[in-house]
């Protein structure tokens, strides 16, 4: 398997645009031997299919199939661009991972990268990071799970102060392998911290190999200067890791629930540290799902929560964990319950007891799956317990899942099955026993060397000698030696030591790891076929569509990608691996259909809609037909889209809405009229500040600005104003660290504070927009618009400076077609709306931020961003004010953000009266179809009906019942 080392990393790469960082990409990975020179083409080629941008500031740029013959050798080259660089689909990159791949090794490349989407921040550390070292251990570092369970605490511990209580803790850590010798050294030489309420902080940093916390408690009343002693927390710290305890703890504080602990058992204090207070009534329900908690169960559980309108938490009865909102699927789903795990329900208030009982009865009914009791005293994690009766999915009906890639394929499905094993538990003989065991290991790595020669080299060949190296792993044996000598078959011990080993990895809740798991399950699955004598399946020579319950870095190993129509998985969401892979190579997916999707018979024709998230097993000629009449007619209307983009863009009744695109670069003005553009509705002017090490002076910038309004002529150019801050900031622009960037000095705030910068560049923009002497008569239209504005008096602040500019530049030598607007993204400047709008020359709507700010959602937190929806009612109604406000003072308002291109949103959008939608240059033909798809009064009657309805989801299913 590929790993990141530091002589891989090149440091401090500086790129004017996305190109020439691309070819910087090429270049290295030419120089390093891996690549001849005509890979680069096909590093180009890829891109102009789609977009390789992962995520986190991270694009993964790798050529096409026929660029292959140019791979020299496996391998990747990192480059680390601090002033970052506007990739071609408009993202920001800091790093590029430029992958040289033989086969289709970029995937598993994808996949352990996988775990940094999950950390925000990824992309401003990788942008800071001053060594080779440091990039690659950001890129490939695993995140550590704190620990807090009934095993860390330690309660009525005879003690005779608050020192003997903070090493009982100490002490109990190391017992559990948390701490080293060193830990109970530091936390002597600390002092113990007071909390207040009687609780205590004991805190140690040296030795730490996991995080945790344990409490002591007393077992009598103790005092330390006058105050009692109710208990001390004992603290190993490491880095980061360790806040989700002290969270657990303040959330402890708060609930004024210390007084309980000194008498409390070990569940009572872990379900104070959850969150569940005192008041709360509790109920118990066990999982008994086959699957657990996947998608479809997990569904089900938030719907009914949701249904009893009172707030429910929950959480896992095992381990320390925190409770969860029961209404929030994201969290249910991330709970990660399994079949036979226990979930503490609790609510408070009226009817909380009602509400209990109907969800623990909806877990205890399979949550619309058919599910069988749980035996607690037979059932294990093992291969050949019977799995509980399934009910095939029926001929010609569709089937619901979590669209996750979006497409339509048609293809006989390839069902990628976990074998049945069956074996006695127990034998007579461990000598045979550990013989059979050892020539069973033997046979599978001569299988994986088998496989290892066939793939000739590359990434897949370093997987599959990854698990030859795992079949040799000593520790491995060990553990299935002593089993043996137990009493157990050779299987059985086998699998016993597999999974113990599997779920040590799992347990640590870092995908990277999660996924080495699934690789020892797969060599354990080897061996086993060997010892019982199955086979493992073998995908087919013709095009499919792959079934699995879930996919893994082994499953793509083994697997042609190049014939996989489509993806179906029983487990997984959107964000899966599953999900991810599908997207990266752009195949429609459908995950979470659940385990009735792994009835289907091989071979048996599908249906796979990745819009739709569903799937119709064994079509009628009828509705395989509708199906392919569907695919070519979404083909043909893509087509038409293409064909009629230089068309006026208005509504079936002639309504004009103007349509433009958003540009992240100037370069790429040209390529957004080709599309069809009516103008460039926003210019992110930060890419030019950020691509220098230094401000960009006076000349740079008309010369930037001028490449895009030649590129528009005379087509109006909307131009936004330095929007940096201390979530983006510039690295000669240095900045103090603020706790809340998104809420902190950005935008015309921080501009503001350098007036100096925002003049030059205001000047900039006049004078690049200045008619040419041959075009005298020819203005170009300049919209400026300053972001992050809160009110009237950052507008007035920014105007006096633009008009002074206006009377010192000669009338000839600047734009004449001028207007100064602002950005509508802060609630406020929705509310005053009508104040602005008498000032303003125009308003553009950045939903993104008007969304995130309006319902308090990070769009890119990991759990929470899907709720992030501009079809939220509350911020349909600000844009209808700031609608209103700007046409009653005769001005126009635009929508820049990800809503003007939503298919729902459209005809929304135009019913609150929008008079312009700037989306991306790829789908601007696709809009303007959009709009000739229906008349305004249509769309006023859609914009009535989604204010109508109280959350997004309901305006999004009013919509699509239209």
């Amino acid at each position: 398997m590929l790993t990141l080392r530091p002589e891989d990393v090149r440091l401090d790469c500086q790129a004017p645009d996305w190109r020439d960082a691309l070819e910087q990409a090429a270049e290295s990975l030419h120089r390093a031997g891996l690549t001849a020179p005509a890979y680069r083409d096909g590093l180009f080629q890829r891109e102009a299919q789609s977009s390789t941008y992962l995520g986190n500031a991270i694009a993964i740029p790798h050529g096409t199939p026929e660029s292959r013959e140019h791979v020299l050798a496996t391998g990747v080259r990192v480059l680390q661009f601090p002033a970052g660089v506007e990739w071609h689909d408009g993202q920001r990159i800091h790093v590029l991972v430029a992958i040289a791949a033989q086969s289709d090794e970029h995937l598993d490349i994808l996949r352990q990268l996988t775990h940094v989407l999950d950390d925000d921040r990824v992309g401003e550390r990788l942008a800071g990071a001053g060594s080779a070292a440091a990039v690659a251990a950001l890129l490939s570092k695993a995140q550590v799970e704190a620990r807090l369970d009934t095993d860390t605490l330690c309660l009525g511990f005879p003690a005779r102060d608050a020192r003997e209580l903070a090493l009982a803790g100490a002490a109990r850590l190391s017992q559990l392998g948390c701490v080293g010798g060193d830990f109970m050294a530091d936390v002597a030489e600390r002092p113990l911290a007071p909390l207040g309420q009687g609780l205590w902080l004991s805190l140690g940093e040296r030795s730490v190999a996991v995080p945790a916390l344990a409490l002591a408690t007393p077992d009598e009343r103790l005092e330390s200067g006058g105050e009692a002693v109710k208990g001390v927390f004992c603290l190993a710290a490491q880095g980061d890791a360790h806040r989700g305890l002290l969270e657990r703890v303040l959330t402890l504080l708060d609930s004024g629930a210390a007084a309980e602990l000194p008498s409390a058992d070990a569940a009572t204090v872990l379900a104070r540290l959850a969150g569940e207070s005192a008041a709360a009534h509790t109920r118990l329900a066990r999982v008994l799902n086959a699957h657990g908690l996947h998608a479809r169960p997990a569904k089900q559980l938030v719907q009914v929560a949701r249904e009893q309108g009172l707030p429910i938490q929950v959480r896992l009865a095992e381990g320390g964990g925190a409770a969860v909102s029961a209404s929030s699927l994201t969290k249910v789903i991330n709970l990660g319950a399994r079949r036979g795990q226990q979930l503490v329900f609790s609510a408070e208030g009226e009817g909380a007891q009602q509400a209990l009982e109907a969800v623990s009865r909806a877990v205890a009914d399979g949550l619309g799956e058919h599910v069988l009791p749980f035996d607690e005293s037979r059932e294990r994690s093992m291969p050949l317990a019977d799995a509980a009766p399934v009910e095939p999915l029926p001929d010609d009906t569709p089937h619901p899942g979590v669209a996750a890639s979006p497409g339509l394929a048609i293809a006989p499905v390839f069902v990628l099955q976990t074998p049945r094993f069956d074996y006695p538990e127990r034998a007579a003989d461990p000598a045979e026993q550990q013989q059979r065991l050892r020539q069973a290991i033997a046979e599978g790595a001569a299988q994986l060397e088998a496989l290892v020669q066939q793939a000739r080299g590359g990434e897949v060949a370093q997987i599959l000698s990854m698990h030859e190296e795992m079949l040799r792993d000593p520790e491995l044996f060990e553990a299935a030696r002593e089993g043996i000598q137990e009493g157990r078959s050779a299987e059985a011990a086998w699998w016993v030591a597999i999974e113990t080993a599997a779920h040590a990895q799992e347990m640590l809740a870092d995908r990277l790891l999660a996924e080495r798991a699934a690789d020892l399950r797969d060599v354990g699955r080897r061996v086993l076929g060997v010892l019982c004598e199955v086979s493992l399946p073998e995908p087919p020579e013709t095009p499919y569509i792959l079934v699995t319950d879930d996919i893994g870095p082994s499953d793509v190993a083994r697997l042609d990608t190049q014939r996989v129509r489509g993806l179906l998985t029983a487990r997984g969401g959107a964000t899966a691996h599953s999900a991810i892979l599908a997207r990266a190579l752009g195949i429609p997916a459908v995950v979470g259909a659940g385990e009735r999707v792994l009835t289907l018979a091989g071979g048996q024709e599908l249906i796979l809609d990745g819009e739709r998230g569903r799937v119709i097993p064994a079509p009628s000629a009828e509705r395989r037909a509708s199906a392919e009449q569907r695919l070519a007619e979404r083909q043909r209307r893509e087509a038409e889209a293409w064909q009629a983009r230089f068309e006026p863009a208005q509504t079936r009744d002639g309504h004009r809405v103007e349509v433009a695109a958003n540009l992240g670069n100037t370069t790429h003005a040209a390529d957004a009229v080709e599309r069809g553009a009516e103008g460039i509705g926003l210019l992110r002017t930060e890419f030019l500040f950020m691509a220098h090490a230094r401000e960009p002076d006076l000349a740079t910038q008309i010369e930037e600005y001028r490449e895009a309004l030649d590129a528009l002529d005379g087509r109006p150019l909307v131009a936004r104003t330095l929007d940096v801050g201390g979530d983006k900031p510039l690295p000669y622009w240095p900045m103090p660290k603020e706790d809340n960037p998104f809420l902190g000095l950005r935008g015309i705030r921080l501009s503001l504070t350098r007036p100096e910068v925002l003049e030059t560049q205001l000047r900039a923009l006049l004078m690049a927009a200045a008619p040419a002497s041959e075009a005298a008569d020819k203005p170009q239209p300049l919209r400026i618009m300053l972001p992050m504005v809160k009110d009237v008096g950052e507008f007035r602040a920014a105007r006096a400076i633009f008009e002074r500019l206006l009377d010192e530049i000669p009338a000839a030598e600047r734009a004449t077609d001028v207007q100064l607007g602002v950005m509508i993204e802060v609630p406020s400047a929705a509310l005053l709306a009508p104040v602005l709008a008498a000032e303003v020359d125009f308003f553009s709507v950045g939903t993104n931020d008007l969304t995130q700010y309006t319902l308090a959602i990070d769009r890119d937190h990991p759990e929470l961003s899907a709720q992030a929806d501009g079809l939220h009612p509350a911020v349909l109604r600000l844009i209808e004010m700031t609608v209103a406000a700007a046409h009653a003072h005769g001005k126009w308002v635009g929508v820049c953000g990800e809503l003007a291109s939503d298919t729902l949103a459209v005809p929304v959008l135009v019913g609150l009266g929008v008079d312009e939608l700037s989306v991306s240059a790829r789908q601007v033909p696709l809009v303007k179809a959009r709009l000739r798809e229906f008349d305004l009064a249509e769309a006023r009657t859609q914009a009535q009906l989604a204010l109508a309805q109280a959350t997004s989801e309901a305006v999004r299913d009013a919509l699509e019942a239209r």
